[in-house]
């Protein structure tokens, strides 16, 4: 498909994934917009856009990744300044949705952090969204302009096809995550397993009980997010007990949060395979984190929604 030569599409991004950005941009055939996203001396956030952007249709890629706050705040601001700029349509790519863990009330006096961003995201101008493995798929409903939500199971059950590995099982790492075991074990032609626990503590699991049978098998566990990898890593151990072969685990947000890395390395995990959704800086790089693109799969929706096309046909099997 011809993109107009780039005269009505922009890509833009600030400083949170420029990495990514430039991928999806390459992808398209056009070049990343000249942004300015800078720091005053007092703290507050600068951007300048340094080309004209007016009746475009500009996609800003930027996930709101640590330090969350300050890549949301810059996504916020470039959108304002495009919409000043007189563009068209503007496009928030967020790979990454940070907040999206605190989706509902679970005592009193609590926030909907991911209902907030959204309703600031939309104050700001923002016309369409396009994410990714939203951590709960209901923060869809928390905007009142369309939605993309892409999935990264494709991506993930390529890169799995591709080692041909024996006697798969897939693990889901509790119940709230079935759903995504499922699209993952589909793809793969293989049975899941559950791993049943409970949280004492925020942050802290317990492996209660496991939910099918993975004797003798590969167990790849999957999940939407790694964080601080101790669930990931526990999980992992418990399957080792009853009895897996092997033990790989993917997911799609590489937050990585201390000590990911180090729970990570002294697992018995053979293999993270996680995406870029999040950059991965290089002193978390080691040889057991395999990272795929998910350049192909944003330029494939930026495409599509330039061109009025269906972005959901991306992921018929």
């Amino acid at each position: 498909m011809v993109l107009d030569n780039g005269k009505r599409l922009r890509i833009l991004t600030g400083n949170a994934n420029p990495k990514l950005a430039e991928e999806i941009a390459n992808y398209l055939g056009l070049s990343v917009g000249e942004t300015l996203v800078s720091r005053f001396n007092n703290g507050e956030t600068q951007v300048m856009i340094e080309e004209s952007v007016r009746g475009a249709n500009v996609f800003i890629v930027q996930p709101t990744c640590q330090p969350v706050n300050d890549t949301l705040m810059e996504l916020l601001i470039m959108v304002d300044a495009v919409r000043r700029a007189s563009a068209t349509q503007i496009t928030a790519v967020i790979p990454y949705y940070g907040y999206a863990r605190q989706d509902r009330k679970t005592r009193g006096r609590e926030p909907i952090s991911a209902k907030l961003v959204a309703n600031l995201l939309t104050t700001a101008g923002v016309t369409r969204v396009v994410t990714m493995d939203l951590h709960a798929g209901q923060i869809q409903g928390f905007f009142d302009i369309p939605v993309d939500h892409l999935i990264g199971v494709p991506i993930l059950s390529d890169y799995l096809v591709a080692k041909q590995l024996d006697d798969l099982v897939v693990v889901s790492p509790d119940l709230g995550g079935v759903s995504r075991a499922r699209q993952l074990a589909d793809r793969l032609h293989a049975p899941i397993a559950i791993i049943e626990k409970r949280r004492p503590a925020p942050g802290v699991a317990e492996v209660m009980n496991l939910i099918g049978n993975v004797e003798g098998k590969t167990a790849v566990i999957i999940d939407d997010i790694v964080d601080t990898a101790g669930s990931l890593t526990e999980g992992a151990k418990a399957l080792q007990k009853y009895g897996a072969k092997e033990v790989y685990a993917c997911c799609t947000h590489a937050v990585l949060s201390d000590p990911a890395v180090e729970r990570v390395e002294a697992s018995n995990i053979k293999e993270l395979i996680v995406t870029n959704t999040i950059p991965l800086p290089s002193e978390k790089c080691t040889p057991k984190i395999k990272v795929l693109s998910v350049a192909p799969l944003f330029g494939e929706a930026i495409i599509r929604i330039f061109g009025d096309l269906s972005v959901s046909k991306l992921f018929d099997a």
